[in-house]
């Protein structure tokens, strides 16, 4: 489903939403809240390509608004230029047949009781189940450029570049200069299908000095997904249509198939030019050139293409029907200097987040941009990547993706009852299928079983029609809520429930084999099974006795020197530097959640000392709207902006609205990490529309110090 499809769901959610703007402000000029932010390239940038897509598919340009230069974007801190979709997933061969349900898992105490857990190993089929399934580049299009002595273009050929994505109407426009000739360029990504149209004018059409060219790699494990050295390793079937000006290429990488078709303006012709390789050459002498090119699993169809005007009229259309619905904040009226950028990082990241995680399966941390992981989704990142839709007014983009624990329910209750436990146990990263897949750290990861309970609640409170809403997801919530009542250990020594051993909690840097009690963990499975209850309620059933009997005996979370301590095996939390160090996860108890069970006073004592003495090198994007959330819950907003924009280097976003994390050119290479600008968007949501229980002013998390102005529509509240 494309997001184009969501839009009269998305105007039916919207008549949902909260509107308590700021007293006697001017309304909202939303064009021009979304324009001024406009992405504007001048050179190239191997850090910040722009990218444009639909949801399920993305095509990532350099600025010539091809990926005419990809070998400049493959530096260990650049974002490579890909061509992905959410059904793009490729295997390698597998001889050896390994399986998860073969797996070697490796026993761990918990208390008394040996549990398997698909713990990381050397062994090749460690490795292979890690990798496989894995995203691949589906192909790449790109400029030739000819100088008139016959040369090809470098990138320094190019000059007077000037690259524009217009948010309001999807269309990406580039402009520069190669051997004193002028080239313009407009490219769409297609709605209605998986693709992109282009539009090009210049001399060099004419005079037959530009072509386009279609490459296709096998695929690797590597960030870009592309394997150019394997050519025998997958095949590529070229037919030209009897009525000439289009191709259909056939592609298969092992079990994998999808086809390509590609259009264009009449009298330019395709070739193939090398094994995997072709070449389209304009017609010469006409100054304008149009080209289209779709990607799908579904065997090929060439009905007459859309022209670029209709494809055009098409993309502005939903763009245009996008940024007018849904959610706005706006701080043009703003006295503090740091309004401009915090609204920037808001209005790219709602574009970022439209049109990389809004598919039918919960993004990679990397979106449909690049692979990180293999391209492989991380459960527990999913509440970041994509809570953030339901407060917007833009529920149905959330709960495109939702229908994957549906998937998953069968492998995830399995996976509980080889542990020797009820309900279902959610993968951590995982793939379409929803296998899990073997991990030092993920196997043992809690904090993602709560969350398709919370998901379900925000989709739940933006729903206009609640029964159906109910019985979409309660089969979820109760297997997430029986897992969690059994997972909990009865310690009868001390007449309460424990969570772990063995576990690891959110901030990875105890010991999973005998950490007890993580604060954050704590206050999400009273949370959760508190939500489920309620759902238990909504639906006409009795509570449950085994869920109660959990929340009524559940640990209380560990306070030391009058703060939360990250868990209840570290009570030198805050003297020993050690833990000082990832994910400051104690705050999200009371930002991210609404803190059942803990004082407010005691948790504005955590967030103070964490925000003065965190060692900020170690965080994560998704970290400072945590802290934001924490802050302004306990009456500390000055503190919600500072938290947002604290100047680190994991906190720096680019041109394009990506946020940088780290280089490398391994799987685990991140120059951008969308979990930071769905995070961003749930706290800014939250600081202006409020939370349950929130101060009745206007944007209850933002300063109410003169130097903010808060304009806002179309949210909803956090619980």
């Amino acid at each position: 489903m494309k997001i184009f499809p969501l839009l009269i769901a998305l105007l039916a959610s919207f008549a949902l939403t909260a509107d308590l703007p700021a007293a006697d402000a001017p309304p909202i000029d939303r064009h021009a809240l979304v324009t001024r932010h406009n992405p504007v390239l001048t050179k190239l940038d191997p850090a910040s390509p722009l990218s444009v897509g639909n949801g399920e598919f993305c095509f990532t340009a350099d600025v010539t608004g091809l990926q005419t230069f990809p070998e400049a974007y493959n530096g260990n801190d650049a974002t490579p230029l890909c061509t992905m979709a959410d059904w793009g997933w490729h295997r390698f061969p597998n001889p050896q047949n390994f399986s998860m349900e073969t797996f070697g898992f490796k026993n761990y105490d918990a208390h008394g009781r040996m549990v398997g857990y698909a713990d990381q190993n050397s062994s090749a089929a460690s490795n292979y189940l890690r990798e496989n399934p894995q995203k691949f580049n589906l192909g790449q299009i790109g400029f030739i450029l000819t100088k008139a002595d016959g040369t090809p273009a470098q990138p320094a050929d190019l000059s007077d570049i000037k690259q524009t994505l217009d948010l309001w109407s999807g269309l990406l426009v580039s402009h520069f200069v190669f051997d004193g000739q002028p080239v313009d360029v407009q490219t769409l990504g297609t709605i209605r299908d998986d693709g992109i149209s282009l539009h090009v004018e210049s001399p060099l059409v004419a005079s037959g000095r530009l072509a386009i060219q279609l490459r296709f790699p096998y695929a690797s494990k590597g960030k870009n997904g592309s394997d150019w050295t394997k050519p025998a390793a997958h095949t590529t079937e070229f037919a030209t249509p009897s009525f000439g000006n289009a191709a259909v290429f056939t592609r298969t990488l092992d079990s994998e198939h999808y086809n390509v078709v590609a259009t264009w303006t009449p009298g330019g012709s395709m070739q193939k030019s090398a094994e995997h390789q072709f070449i389209l050459s304009p017609q010469k002498g006409a100054g304008v050139f149009e080209f289209a090119c779709s990607f799908s699993e579904q065997p090929p169809h060439i009905p007459p293409m859309p022209t670029f005007a209709e494809s055009k009229t098409s993309v502005q259309t939903h763009w245009n029907s996008f940024w007018s619905t849904g959610g706005a904040i706006d701080l043009s009226l703003s006295k503090d200097p740091r309004w401009n950028e915090l609204e920037r990082r808001i209005v790219l990241s709602e574009y970022l987040t439209a049109i990389q995680s809004a598919g039918k399966n919960p993004p990679a941390e990397t979106g449909l941009t690049m692979n990180s992981w293999y391209g492989r989704f991380h459960m527990e990142m999913y509440w970041w990547h994509d809570a953030h839709f339901a407060l917007w007014g833009r529920a149905p983009m959330l709960e495109n993706s939702m229908g994957f624990y549906s998937t998953a329910l069968p492998l995830a209750i399995a996976n509980a009852k080889r542990q020797g436990y009820d309900g279902a146990r959610w993968p951590k990263m995982s793939e379409p299928s929803g296998e899990d897949s073997p991990s030092g750290v993920g196997a043992f990861l809690i904090w993602q079983e709560p969350h398709p309970i919370y998901l379900a609640e925000l989709a739940y409170r933006a729903s206009a029609d609640k029964k159906a809403t109910l019985e979409k997801y309660k089969d979820v919530i109760f297997a997430s809520a029986d897992f969690m009542a059994s997972f909990a250990w009865w310690d009868e020594a001390n007449q309460r429930y424990v969570l772990g051993p063995p576990l690891q909690a959110a901030q990875e840097r105890f010991d999973k084999a005998t950490m007890i009690n993580p604060t954050y963990e704590l206050t999400y499975w009273r949370f959760g099974l508190e939500t489920a209850q309620q759902w238990r309620v909504r639906l006409g059933l009795p509570r449950n006795e085994k869920w109660d009997n959990v929340l009524q005996k559940l640990s209380k979370p560990l306070v030391v020197d009058g703060k939360y301590a990250f868990t209840e095996s570290t009570p030198d939390s805050y003297t020993n530097p050690k833990w000082n160090d990832d994910h400051p996860a104690v705050v999200n108890a009371l930002g991210v959640l609404p803190g059942p069970g803990l004082d407010v006073a005691t948790m504005k004592n955590t967030f103070d000392w964490v925000f003065a003495n965190w060692k900020w090198s170690a965080t994560w994007g998704w970290d400072y709207p945590a802290l934001a959330m924490c802050a302004a819950r306990v009456g500390e907003p000055e503190h919600a902006i500072d938290s947002l924009l604290i100047d680190t280097d994991k906190n720096h976003w680019a041109a394009n609205g990506h946020n940088f994390q780290r280089g490398g050119a391994g799987d685990t290479s991140l120059p951008l990490y969308l979990p930071s600008n769905g995070g961003l968007l749930t706290a800014v949501a939250m600081m202006a529309a409020g939370w349950d229980g929130a101060p009745k002013r206007n944007a209850p998390g933002f300063p109410d110090n003169g130097q903010w102005v808060v304009r806002w529509e179309g949210l909803l509240p956090l619980p």
